[in-house]
């Protein structure tokens, strides 16, 4: 199967702050399948390290005020394209971003909290009907041993 993942799970230096989101439970995951590593934010031009952004009334902005939509956007349909060029069949994205996050993003306000919603990128998934999952929604070993 060929899986899109958020670069930064596979512990790819792309997060906003420089460093990355590795998870274990998502390597393990994909080892037998195709991985197709992206980081919409990066693919859109943004740098890393890089300020926070939010979605602020569904742009996405960063925390000193500075628009960087477009960005996002541009990244987002790259990403979006290639997951279809390679045939992704579902995509385990990071949470809360606003770029990946698929089932909650942070409310616009920097204050760290969340509210239901999607990403740019997710959202752009979905409505290709490629699935989404977070990595919590993986299934564990406790779980496939019984």
């Amino acid at each position: 199967m060929k899986i899109v993942v958020s670069a930064c799970l596979l512990g790819e230096n792309c997060k906003y702050n420089g460093g990355n989101n590795r998870c274990e439970a998502v390597l393990d995951f994909v080892k037998n399948h195709e991985v197709i590593a992206v980081c919409p934010e990066q693919m859109g031009g943004l740098s890393t390290p890089r300020q926070p952004a939010e979605l602020v009334n569904g742009v996405a902005t960063s925390v000193d005020g500075i628009c960087v939509d477009n960005a996002f956007r541009k990244g987002a349909q790259m990403a979006a394209d290639l997951a279809l060029k390679e045939g992704a069949e579902m995509a385990i994205l990071q949470p809360r971003s606003p770029s990946c996050g698929s089932k909650q993003i942070y409310d616009g306000t920097f204050s760290k909290r969340l509210i239901s919603g999607q990403g740019v990128f997710a959202r752009m998934l979905s409505e290709l009907n490629i699935r989404t999952l977070e990595p919590e929604d993986l299934p564990s070993e406790d779980l496939e041993r019984t």
